[in-house]
């Protein structure tokens, strides 16, 4: 039934390449912005070294950058792969400016199986590079051939030892990630501490692709600067967003409705205005939900608004008048947390929801943002420190 959806998203993302033994395959429109690298600052290297082919040079680069995405994508393989043996459903693969990226949808994992998945596509990429030094000894290629096999063994050798440095976003961090995950039981502190690893690794990236040459007398080409910086902020983005989302993982335990509640009381909807001021000024600091016949709460009353009705008009006018509506069914359970206070409320509409305990009389008011600002971190005027 959600084929067709996914379906769009994958052309919105990129062209489907089909499937591989059930896995969709996705070259995302980024990839395009890598390719015309490779073969604008390739192309004339190659015409360097083969003057005859002339604009062939140009050819000869786009397959270069074709070889890399065929890597690129046996290394994804494999982590899909070997996530299989291990039960792990794989949404789709996408190859992307950045190389490429396997999705998985929610599955339970162990610091061992995360492991061995996480090294899986090194290790294809250490089998492509064996296998084509074979062929370069057996075959004894020339000219075009030869470049694009050495090209071949010598991108996929780079792309393995570069992947299993100890450090997230690569392969390589899940190490680190599961020694510290199997020590203290905490995937997300595991995930906190590769994060960290990774941001390392990009500063020591970009320190010594840049200030090696220099240490040496000379110093580097533009381009070289250009693909550490860029590498290094990839690489330094990508341990920050997982240091983050570990650390939000953290926090969700903490959070409850019951603890980041504003204290409500609830009144008949129709109660008027004076009646619901006076109920304000015994109760200062309580927010008031109208309630309907069957006690389900229906709408929020406005402080700011109650106060501004003149007086006179105050046992005229009911509470209703004053008061913003709560969306159908916007009530949680003051027990709800974690992981299941945010996924009740992913389903709920509106920015606001009243919280009943087990009777179902309303005690409190949980605003979206306060939850948001729990599970980030951020402050909130409404959150308690």
């Amino acid at each position: 039934m959600s084929r067709p959806a996914q379906h769009g998203a994958d052309r919105r993302e990129g062209i489907p390449l089909g499937r591989i033994s059930g896995i969709p395959v996705v070259l995302a429109w980024s990839w395009f912005i890598i390719a015309a690298f490779v073969v604008f600052v390739f192309g004339p290297q190659v015409a360097a070294r083969f003057p005859d082919i002339g604009i062939g040079a140009y050819g000869v680069a786009l397959a270069y950058a074709l070889l890399l995405a065929a890597s690129v994508l046996v290394h994804e393989l494999a982590h899909a792969l070997s996530a299989r043996i291990f039960g792990w459903p794989t949404a789709r693969i996408v190859l992307n400016l950045w190389g490429g990226h396997t999705q998985f949808e929610n599955f339970n994992a162990s610091p061992g199986r995360s492991l061995l998945v996480a090294l899986a596509g090194p290790a294809a990429n250490f089998v492509l590079a064996l296998g084509g030094w074979v062929l370069l000894l057996l075959a004894e290629p020339s000219g075009v051939a030869d470049l694009l096999i050495n090209i071949l063994v010598w991108a996929n050798f780079l792309v393995a030892v570069f992947n299993v440095l100890p450090g997230l976003p690569l392969d390589g961090g899940r190490i680190v990630e599961s020694a510290v995950w199997r020590a203290t039981g905490s995937q997300e502190k595991g995930t906190v501490a590769a994060g960290w690893s990774g941001r390392v690794i990009a500063v020591a990236l970009v320190a010594v692709v840049i200030g090696l040459p220099m240490i040496n007398g000379g110093s580097p080409s533009l381009t070289t600067v250009l693909i550490a910086v860029v590498m290094g902020g990839f690489l330094w983005a990508g341990a920050s967003g997982a240091i983050r989302n570990a650390q939000m993982r953290l926090r969700l335990p903490a959070i409850s409705a019951g603890r980041l509640k504003q204290p409500a009381m609830s009144v008949i909807a129709g109660t008027t205005v004076r009646q619901t001021r006076r109920l304000l000024g015994d109760h200062p600091g309580m927010a008031i939900v109208l309630t309907g016949p069957a006690g389900q709460p229906e709408a929020v009353v406005d402080a700011g608004a109650l106060l501004s009705v003149p007086e006179s008009q105050a046992e005229a006018t009911p509470a209703n008048a004053v008061a913003r509506a709560l969306a159908p069914g916007a009530y949680v359970p003051e027990w709800a947390e974690g992981q299941e206070l945010v996924q009740f409320l992913a389903r709920l509409a509106g920015s606001e929801y009243a919280v009943i305990d087990r009777q179902g009389r309303v005690t409190g008011l949980l605003q979206q943002a306060v939850v948001v600002a729990a599970i980030t971190g951020r402050p909130h005027p409404g959150l308690a420190n």
